[in-house]
């Protein structure tokens, strides 16, 4: 239960109705197999569970019986802003996908000799657009003063008045692009090292990469990316023996260079002809074993991955859902520096209508997704899904003592009736939720324990 002394009275007027009510434990189990969802989804409607060689019913569920005439469900938002409950699931998919293309994983078929392949933590990064405010080795910014880890200036231009804030939106609209570019040419990069055409590096070798995107303070965007060098078939088969480290490493250097990985943007109003690339700074660092003494280990790797999977614009101060209209950037009090590059989006909108700047605006023109992969570098989300979802079905049948799902036939209607909670279930469902987390953590750290303190999935 949440803590009394620290509620608001009408929040805590509204947690004693909901947990006076005869049907709460109902509603707390409900929310508990949400994962504590902060906007759980409403569902009106009915499900039958019927044996297919008779017919005969053996399972009714119809929402008229359950708390509120409602079924609720997770909303399954990536955003931490948005639902941290459901973020915090997302994230730990992100990490066991990132992580089973780095050390295998039997469960999603990935063996483990992919901890053998080249393969390198990559990051590709914005040009400048601008002198901004940071924190640089020598401690002291341009502007005189050293900056402290949360100040919020960090990020923001020294002269707001000479940025370019229309080069950053169009950057950020067209960094899927640049990315694709650059796998492009990266493979033939590593084909020409190989001394192989094209067709014959498809017929020896396979790219595979896990990318994640990330907003800098000064609300540019970036990429992290996991790329490894495997066979032709995929994670399966074992590469050629051509493919070493050091190869994937210059070839990667000079993919990031070449004058292909460019974008141009042609010149329209008062815009000038643009030609977009990535920034200078490039990071390139070999990803070890755990427990071989290397500094970047895999699951490092997929920690830090996992963390950027759920976060997006408004780490710089921007809003986390779409924008009607520019007044709302003021209701919201939104911080200056994010506040021009959002309003560069919706100037640039009618001069580029193609790139839809404004539809993205709060995500400061970036329109592409925040975590990818190529199809063999490691299982997807969906799988995943798939495998929780069925292991919940299993899970009710066996309580229900319902037959193999062979055997029967389900038959259902639901449809959208609201979401969210109110000000009482939403307190309730925020305990429930760090209860849950909180028993998660309990769980990892004794079976860490177990392992002799070893790195736990």
């Amino acid at each position: 239960m949440p803590d009394a002394d620290t509620l608001d009275p009408i929040v805590l007027a509204d947690v004693l109705r909901v947990a006076s009510a005869p049907d709460f434990d109902a509603w707390r189990e409900q929310i508990r197999r949400t994962g504590g969802c902060s906007n759980p989804i409403h569902l009106t409607g009915w499900s039958v569970v019927k044996d297919k060689s008779t017919g005969e019913v053996l399972h009714h569920t119809d929402t008229g019986a359950l708390p509120g005439g409602r079924l609720r469900i997770a909303c399954g938002n990536r955003r931490a802003s948005r639902c941290e409950p459901c973020a915090y699931l997302y994230a730990g998919d992100a990490y066991h996908l990132v992580r089973a293309g780095l050390t295998g994983d039997d469960r999603m078929g990935i063996p483990a000799t992919v901890r053998d392949r080249p393969r390198v933590f990559a990051t590709l990064t914005a040009p400048s657009f601008g002198p901004v405010h940071n924190r640089p080795d020598t401690g002291r910014c341009r502007c005189g003063t050293r900056h402290g880890e949360d100040d919020p200036d960090l990020g923001t231009p020294l002269d707001p008045e000479s940025y370019d804030y229309a080069g950053a939106v169009l950057f950020n609209n067209h960094a899927g692009e640049l990315w694709h570019r650059f796998t492009n040419r990266l493979r033939r990069e590593l084909a020409l090292r190989a001394g192989l055409t094209q067709v014959e590096f498809k017929e020896s070798a396979r790219l595979s990469f896990n990318k994640v995107a990330e907003f800098q303070k000064r609300g540019a965007i970036h990429f992290h990316a996991v790329i490894r060098i495997d066979g032709p078939d995929g994670p399966d088969s074992v590469p050629p023996p051509w493919a070493s480290l050091d190869l994937l490493t210059d070839a990667i250097d000079a993919a990031h260079a070449h004058p292909y990985v460019t974008v141009p943007v042609r010149a329209v109003g008062d815009q000038p002809a643009r030609v977009l690339r990535w920034g200078r700074q490039l990071d390139i660092r070999p990803i070890g074993a755990f427990g071989d003494g290397s500094d970047l280990t895999e699951g490092a790797v997929a920690s830090y991955v996992a963390k950027y999977a759920t976060k997006a614009a408004e780490t710089t101060g921007a809003l986390d859902r779409r924008i009607g209209e520019l007044a709302e950037l003021d209701r919201a009090r939104v911080p200056e520096h994010a506040r021009r590059l959002i309003r560069a989006c919706h100037d640039l909108n009618p001069l580029y209508p193609e790139r839809k700047l404004w539809q993205w605006a709060h995500m400061l023109g970036f329109r592409g997704h925040f975590l990818t992969k190529s199809r063999a570098y490691s299982r997807t989300f969906g799988e995943r899904r798939a495998v929780r979802a069925n292991y919940r079905a299993e899970e009710q049948r066996q309580a229900l003592g319902l037959p193999e799902p062979d055997t029967t036939l389900v038959l259902a209607h639901w449809a959208y009736a609201g979401h969210g909670h109110t000000p009482g279930e939403s307190a309730l469902a925020a305990s429930i939720a760090e209860d849950i987390r909180t028993n998660r953590d309990t769980a990892r750290e004794a079976l860490s324990d177990g392992l002799g303190g070893g790195q736990l999935e």
